[in-house]
């Protein structure tokens, strides 16, 4: 059965991985838009998602892909009109409008998605698999991409709510709490903050595991040439180096095979609808807020340096 949706905030990531994604799904129709400045052809487009709600009540399910800053109050309408909704990642500017949501969905027996979509690249299942019941000895995450070229003028990125770095950073603590076989805790975290932003451009974090093993982890938007998507995993049984944001896996040094799926990213959105319509069927919401607690964390515990002006 193809359902119905609207997808709201028409900008880049909608437009590059949400539309291309939902056109080729057999699962969904994509038959309105809510925005104040896009659209896409051929789809009915509104400006106001109550307008929206009230003129669509075909429309079963609401996809957000505006910035986290604006997005709650957009599914608490959605929400109230009993509308299934999926939130882009991160699911929400605080910890406590993620609860909120999940709190009135359940109440408004819906479904609510918070989703990862890095956790749907092609070799995080694997990964998950060989790591599965091991112990870690030290674990080591590498981020670094270049800020100029992927999210070129999004201003809100450096505002209040935005992240920063921590924006894409929260991708790769996305796949580390899925494929890591147990819980690990900030110990330390240093955040380097350009003098004209409020959100930080880089960030060297300690975490540590129960039994003693450390994860160091670094985050930097500065980077040129080739991008750093990386995350090695040290056990008493091997090495895993996951890397590509999840498309490349190799266990001690030996490349692994996709097992019939994408060597690529392209699989991450069109993998997110899919189980967006698993969890409608089977009457289930899926609220994994961890990789924003560790978010939260280094904001709370984080020493805040000063660095030079960023500039587009």
């Amino acid at each position: 059965m193809t359902r119905k949706l609207a997808l709201v905030g028409i900008g880049k990531i909608a437009l590059d991985q949400h539309v291309p994604s939902i056109a080729a799904s057999s699962d969904w129709e994509l038959a309105a838009t809510v925005s104040r400045h896009g659209s896409v052809e051929g789809v009915e487009a509104f400006t106001d998602i109550n307008r929206l709600l009230t003129e669509r009540p075909d429309i079963e399910m609401i996809s957000l892909c505006v910035p986290p800053g604006p997005r709650y109050a957009y599914a608490v309408a959605a929400l109230n009109a009993k509308r299934h909704v999926m939130l882009e990642k991160p699911p929400g500017a605080t910890l406590a409008e993620c609860h909120a949501l999940d709190a009135l969905a359940r109440k408004q027996g819906v479904t609510l998605y918070a989703t990862w979509h890095s956790r749907m690249a092609a070799k995080v299942p694997q990964a998950k698999s060989f790591l599965a019941g091991k112990t870690v000895r030290k674990a080591r995450i590498t981020w670094k991409e270049d800020v100029r070229y992927w999210h070129t003028g999004q201003n809100w990125i450096w505002q209040p709510g935005g992240l920063g770095v921590f924006d894409p950073g929260i991708n790769a603590l996305s796949i580390a709490t899925e494929i890591l076989p147990h819980p690990f805790f900030l110990s330390d975290a240093k955040l380097e903050f350009p003098e004209n932003s409020a959100t930080p451009i880089a960030a060297r974090m300690d975490f540590s595991f129960e039994n003693g093993a450390v994860m160091d982890v670094e985050f930097d938007w500065r980077q040129e040439g080739r991008q750093t998507w990386d995350i090695e995993v040290e056990t008493e049984d091997g090495q895993l180096l996951i890397s590509n944001g999840g498309a490349d896996l190799a266990i001690n040094g030996v490349a692994q095979d996709a097992d019939g799926s994408d060597d690529d990213l392209d699989g991450e959105y069109p993998r997110l609808y899919a189980r967006m319509a698993e969890l409608i069927t089977a009457g289930q919401s899926e609220v994994d807020l961890t990789p924003l607690v560790h978010v939260a964390d280094a904001f709370l515990r984080g020493d805040r340096l000063i660095t030079e002006a960023f500039h587009w």
